[in-house]
């Protein structure tokens, strides 16, 4: 038998079909920025200097991490692009940036089309709801890298701000409040840990009805991480408004604290808000310490405003008018 690159594992007519089967997904994201077509070796992004006559590109990657072996059960894979995509818009917009343009990666050990096409499909929406051209992508296929029933995702974002509106973290001084917006669910943290407990310690059905959470486990993992940008937007030039967290792996904490000098510490009010019942079920069914549940999870806050002491009702009432559920969590010591 002749070898070639199919008998090896790698599929290059499935890759062409994969790439034709995504081009209307990802021209629907495009806008008058975005300077070049589908196939390029590059993506080209057009900055608007009248938006931003001083502008400062703000970059970030990520990936969605084990939650893809619960996507993978369920055959289910357009809600982890939407995933991916949400995280990098939240984790940029905490310095106070616009998402302007997203590429992303990713890899399998077999290249199935349809279900590309289904992640690009989450991908593409998400960036339409937060005004982010999806401008370039890698596909590789990569037969004894991964199995043939993996795949990892992986992306990058782009996004812009002015300089003198840039958000650090560098005016946050003792007294200042922490207010907690809620996630909606795990987001895309803490999987590794989740598996442990209910996949292999308690072996859950993931399609099974669930009467505590009144859903299954599946339905219930595979909840879209939340995009933050509508309340971010909302509330970055308020004037008592003096960092951002998103809370992703580390927990509340350990992504607020990186926000401080070194002389400030913070103070979580562990007890202010009512702790989602997926959390309390993984907790209690795998025997966690609150310290571990605190540094693993989000714990249904998914994003820290830290604010002046003065400005907190007024923060507080525009974030309320603008339908989200503020909570005050904490304080800075």
């Amino acid at each position: 038998m002749n070898v070639s690159y199919k008998n090896s594992g790698v599929n290059l007519d499935a890759a062409e079909q994969s790439t034709e089967s995504i081009k209307n997904l990802v021209k629907s994201t495009f806008n008058p920025l975005v300077l070049n077509d589908i196939g390029l070796f590059a993506g080209f992004y057009k900055i608007d200097m009248a938006s931003y006559p001083d502008p400062v590109l703000v970059t970030s990657i990520d990936g969605v991490g084990t939650k893809l072996k619960i996507a993978i059960k369920m055959n289910i894979h357009d809600t982890v692009g939407q995933d991916l995509v949400n995280h990098c818009v939240n984790d940029i917009m905490t310095s106070g940036a616009d998402p302007v343009a997203f590429t992303d990666y990713i890899g399998t050990g077999l290249l199935k089309p349809e279900q590309i096409s289904a992640i690009v499909r989450g991908m593409a929406l998400a960036c339409k709801e937060n005004q982010c051209a999806l401008i370039g992508g890698e596909t590789a296929e990569m037969p004894g890298f991964y199995s043939k029933n993996d795949y990892d995702l992986a992306g990058s974002i782009m996004g812009l701000v002015n300089q003198q509106d840039i958000i650090d973290g560098k005016t946050i001084r003792t007294g200042d409040i922490l207010i907690g917006i809620p996630s909606n669910g795990l987001h895309t943290n803490g999987y590794s840990l989740a598996r442990k407990v209910l996949l292999e310690t308690n072996k859950i059905d993931l399609q099974a009805h669930s009467d505590e959470l009144s859903a299954s486990w599946g339905k219930v993992l595979l909840k879209i991480h939340k995009s933050y940008k509508s309340i971010i937007q909302t509330v970055r030039k308020h004037k008592g408004l003096k960092g951002i967290s998103h809370i992703t792996g580390g927990g509340i904490e350990g992504n607020t604290k990186r926000l401080l000098q070194k002389n400030l510490m913070l103070h979580i009010d562990w007890e202010a808000w009512q702790i989602p019942t997926e959390f309390k079920l993984i907790q209690e069914m795998g025997n966690v310490s609150d310290e571990e549940m605190r540094r693993v999870f989000n714990l249904g806050i998914g994003l820290v405003f830290v604010v002046a002491g003065e400005s907190v009702d007024s923060m507080m009432s525009i974030i309320a008018d603008a339908e989200e559920k503020p909570i005050i969590i904490g304080h800075v010591k």
